[in-house]
């Protein structure tokens, strides 16, 4: 069966950095385009960025533009999120999604405070 398992969240000072991972299994992974999204206490789970099959293209939110960035390991099934220059308001649960399947991963912890 699909499974998708994060890793690499924590707790990290304003200006941080942390580099998610999302090991897939269960599917071909490298024919299709992959996500992540985030979900705040209190609010809707919202769509941080996106990577083709081929990692040729990419997209992000606006508000990561510029300082995430989202890449992927076709060898290994896994896809990655480095996040640079943390931010409070991005504490959130990090998901990775197969972003035309309704298949997401169980999320993990970014807390992001002085």
């Amino acid at each position: 069966q699909v499974q998708l398992v994060e890793s690499g969240g924590g707790s990290v000072q304003p200006g941080g950095s942390l580099r998610l991972s999302c090991a897939a299994s269960g599917f071909t992974f490298s024919s299709f385009r992959m996500s992540w999204y985030r979900q705040a206490p209190g609010k809707e789970r919202e769509l941080v960025a996106i990577i083709y099959s081929d990692g040729g293209t990419t997209n992000y939110a606006d508000s990561v533009k510029g300082r995430f960035t989202i890449s992927r390991d076709n060898a290994k099934n896994t896809v990655y999120l480095q996040m640079n220059n943390l931010k409070p308001e991005d504490t959130a649960v990090y998901y990775c999604k197969v972003l035309s399947r309704p298949y997401w991963g169980q999320g993990t912890q970014v807390t992001v405070s002085s």
